[in-house]
């Protein structure tokens, strides 16, 4: 998918929430914030479940690709270099412990894609790969929005609401070295 060819944050809600179509359980949300005691004592683990936490997962290996491909590409200067593999890093936890997570619940987790098809093409310069992650991560915003609200346990809308918070602070970062207002709304669409 070429970076000008990014859906809007609304299109990679639906598209998330559509790949998904399923809530997280109880059980999966207690694996995903730390409680395995708590999800011990849920019950069996519903096949949805597994569902949404691949697509989720699928979603990780994707932006773990994505900043691999900044990082290679020679065009970041070192402070930006440092924060790209740093923010590769955080997906790189997020994919552990979801990855950890669908085992715990007798799933397979998803393996990641050979190739993204991403527009390497197309960036030319540190603004380019900069836009290209803030373009990602605003997605990911927006899935992780779209998503907090139909969780009917807490406790799943709070782990879902964690890494939004996460990647909402990797898009500001991302549009503050763009030289961008880092947050251009008081409210998230």
């Amino acid at each position: 998918m070429s970076f000008f060819q990014m859906p809007t944050p609304i299109a990679a809600r639906r598209l998330f929430i559509g790949q998904s179509g399923l809530v997280l359980s109880g059980a999966a949300i207690a694996l995903l914030a730390g409680r395995d005691a708590l999800a011990a004592g849920s019950g069996a683990a519903d096949p949805k479940d597994v569902q949404i936490l691949n697509t989720a997962l699928g979603a990780e290996f994707e932006a773990i690709a994505a900043y691999q491909l900044g990082a290679e590409s020679k065009l970041l200067q070192k402070p930006v270099l440092d924060l790209a593999l740093t923010f590769q890093g955080h997906h790189k936890e997020h994919a552990d412990v979801l990855a950890k997570t669908i085992e715990k619940l007798g799933g397979k987790a998803v393996a990641a894609k050979a190739n993204y098809n991403f527009p390497a093409d197309q960036l030319k310069s540190q603004a380019d790969v900069l836009r290209f992650a803030a373009k990602l991560e605003q997605g990911a915003v927006s899935a992780y929005l779209g998503a907090v609200p139909l969780f009917g346990n807490r406790d799943l809308a709070k782990a879902a609401a964690s890494i939004l918070g996460d990647e909402a602070m990797h898009w500001a970062v991302l549009r503050q070295a763009l030289g961008e207002v880092p947050v251009p709304s008081a409210f998230m669409a």
